[in-house]
């Protein structure tokens, strides 16, 4: 099965070669070519996709502040001709990143990353849904049980995940890597900070989740919508 591509660009010479790569590469396919960030985010919504081709600079939305803001989050390979963004791409966990003018042979050897990837994470698709995670915390291996936890929150380097037992646990990480952990049909990204536990959900008012203990979380703007459409997926009304 193809890996479903996106490919996102403001430019529209770099749009056309990022496709023509796309098309001419047969483990990939392209379901969409976008000219901003914008008009990506509505196809997302309307179309699925396991990897983004995104330009960074871009007007509107730039591409890392576009990507920071999907939940859940496909593979994403940042193309730009400005080098100095490497690294704060990379802190979204992109697989790579391609410096313009792209070579055929550079964009080849940055889709096999995401191949590999791809094969990764359809492998653990197949395994049983775990009821636990282990965690490294304070010179310890913890066992959480799913369930219990009420939300998991970045704090810049770390991660702390609230639970309805005893202290929270703090771990370092990235929130993408517990988006890819923890089962998507009961875990959403509901703010760039905070991932929560849906079925934990006491009420939503205005922009914010309540959750049991006084746990109050704020909904994010790009998260909104996604989370909009879970609660109407579930309303009687």
């Amino acid at each position: 099965m193809p890996i479903r591509c996106i490919a996102i660009d403001d430019e529209p010479l770099a749009l056309r070669q990022l496709s023509s790569y796309i098309e001419k590469t047969p483990f990939l396919q392209l379901v969409a070519a976008c000219c901003s960030a914008l008009d990506a985010g509505e196809r997302l919504r309307e179309q699925e996709a396991d990897l983004l081709f995104v330009d960074i600079n871009m007007p509107d939305l730039n591409g890392i502040d576009f990507v920071r803001g999907l939940s859940p989050r496909p593979m994403v390979i940042f193309t730009t001709a400005y080098s100095e963004y490497a690294i704060e791409g990379f802190r979204v966990d992109a697989i790579d990143y391609l410096l313009k003018p792209i070579s055929y042979a550079a964009f080849l050897h940055s889709a096999e990353k995401a191949r590999r990837q791809y094969q990764l994470m359809q492998a653990a698709a197949e395994r049983p849904a775990a009821t636990s995670i282990f965690v490294r915390s304070e010179y310890k291996t913890l066992q959480i049980d799913i369930e219990r936890i009420l939300y998991v929150e970045s704090r810049s380097e770390y991660v702390r995940i609230v639970t309805d037992s005893g202290r929270p646990v703090m771990t370092l990480g990235s929130l993408r890597s517990y988006e890819e952990k923890l089962p998507a049909d009961r875990f959403l990204r509901i703010h760039r900070s905070y991932i929560v536990n849906l079925s934990r959900i006491v009420a939503v008012e205005r922009k914010h989740v309540v959750l049991p203990q006084d746990h109050v979380l704020p909904i994010g703007e790009l998260y909104e919508e996604r989370f909009r459409r879970y609660l109407r997926s579930r309303s009687l009304d």
